[in-house]
């Protein structure tokens, strides 16, 4: 199964090879054991410099497994990769895509990569809606809705869209 050439997209060790991966202490409920051990996780990606922490959980592979998922969906709103001519759409994309619709929930560890992929794509087209979904296989409609399920990424396609002239998404 081919991949989209994001960094969101890579596995996790894949990742964590290209990120300082920082640790430390937090603050918050926990009570002592949360003072004494060093829980705390902070990646930063080395290329493009996005960053994303997680401290919350008392365990730190549990903060790690956190921190990952931030800085995934952070690179998929942050970081643009050129899409290809021809035709397009990933292996994820097209096996996510029923009837024309994005089945994919928030949650779901495939959900950073598929936005990836989508803004990339939504780029490439000059952010019109349209154009990209042309090329993604689905309605207009379903790649806004995708897209909002994350509402930074929304954000970002709207500011685009906003510095084109182009009227706001919702």
């Amino acid at each position: 199964m081919e991949r989209w050439l994001h960094p969101a997209c890579l596995e996790d060790d894949e990742l964590v090879k290209q990120c300082y991966v920082g640790r430390g202490r937090s603050s918050g409920p926990g009570g002592q054991h949360r003072n004494k051990v060093e829980t705390l996780i902070e990646l930063r990606h080395k290329p493009s410099g996005v960053e994303a922490h997680a401290g919350e959980r008392r365990s730190q592979s549990e903060n790690k497994h956190v921190a990952l998922r931030r800085l995934r969906l952070a690179l998929a709103v942050h970081v643009r990769t050129a899409v290809p001519t021809g035709e397009i759409g990933s292996a994820l994309w097209r096996s996510r895509l029923h009837d024309g619709k994005i089945a994919c929930n928030p949650e779901h560890h495939d959900f950073p990569a598929l936005l990836a992929e989508a803004l990339d794509v939504v780029a490439g087209a000059a952010w019109d809606a349209r154009r990209a979904s042309l090329r993604l296989g689905c309605s207009p409609t379903q790649l806004v809705r995708f897209v909002k399920d994350h509402p930074p990424g929304l954000a970002l396609w709207n500011s685009q869209r906003q510095a084109k002239g182009l009227g706001r998404l919702r």
